[in-house]
């Protein structure tokens, strides 16, 4: 009983991460593009943009490639050790079922993420990144 409440609790973790990887990118952009109308610098902090960048590039390349995030396959793994019910598609899809009662096809899903992701795209052009430390910031 022990190991399966340990499945359990790890299958939540995994849950929490990826609900923090999907905050991290629709509310990435957001902030942005906030930030960048209300003058915040760290914004624009290339660490934080390449890391925005990369995520949504995955979740596109995943999507693209008709692949699993390996974060579903993990937590599912992990219910399925705890004894607990699973779902199956992707994570994403299955939340949107839930929460809205809409069954959405794959293609749809797909179209999103690559329209957000050129969204992200876009964001670098009208509001670059800053590279490196102004001479007048390191004063």
């Amino acid at each position: 009983m022990a190991t399966e409440t340990l499945y359990h609790w790890l299958a939540n973790a995994v849950l929490a991460l990826h609900l923090s990887l999907v905050a991290f990118v629709v509310l990435g952009l957001l902030l942005v593009l906030v930030g960048n109308l209300r003058h915040w610098r760290w914004v624009n902090n290339v660490w934080f943009r390449l890391a925005h960048l990369a995520t949504i590039g995955v979740v596109v390349a995943q999507a693209w490639l008709g692949v699993i995030c390996p974060l579903t396959t993990l937590e599912m793994w992990l219910r399925s050790q705890a004894g607990t019910a699973v779902y199956a598609g992707s994570f994403i899809q299955y939340w949107f079922q839930q929460l809205l009662y809409y069954d959405a096809p794959d293609w749809l899903f797909i179209l999103a993420y690559s329209v957000f992701a050129l969204l992200v795209v876009g964001s670098w052009w009208v509001f670059p990144p800053r590279w490196r430390r102004s001479v007048s910031a390191e004063r």
